[in-house]
């Protein structure tokens, strides 16, 4: 059986130009106008305020169960557009055997807006 290859490899450099940080969804609600089902979230990165994301999590997550969750992003993408709806951060996760999205989290509490190391 051959495994999948990796990823194209890049530079130390590049990885840490990448900012990953922790913060904390405040705000949940569905994202009706999205063309794949969605949610619109506010996430809490501290100093960094307050960023939104659209992110298709809809398969494992409902908006009540979110608010309070911490989560890991991406903040320095450029944002984007989404059906109307500025995308200000990528919210990370990892697919299922099913292909649903579960969201990557500190296992132990970080001050909002944490950098990943």
């Amino acid at each position: 059986m051959d495994l999948p290859e990796a990823a194209q490899s890049v530079t130390i450099d590049d990885f840490f130009q990448t900012d990953v940080r922790v913060g904390t969804i405040v705000r949940a609600e569905p994202f009706a106008e999205a063309k794949k089902p969605a949610y619109k979230l506010w996430i809490d990165f501290g100093e960094l305020g307050i960023r939104q994301s659209s992110a298709q999590i809809t398969q494992l997550y409902q908006p009540e169960d979110l608010v309070g969750r911490q989560v890991v992003a991406v903040v320095n993408f450029p944002p984007r557009k989404i059906a109307g709806f500025r995308s200000e951060v990528l919210v990370l996760g990892a697919a299922t055997q099913a292909g649903h999205i579960t969201l990557l989290a500190p296992d132990a509490y970080a001050p909002d807006g944490s950098r990943i190391h």
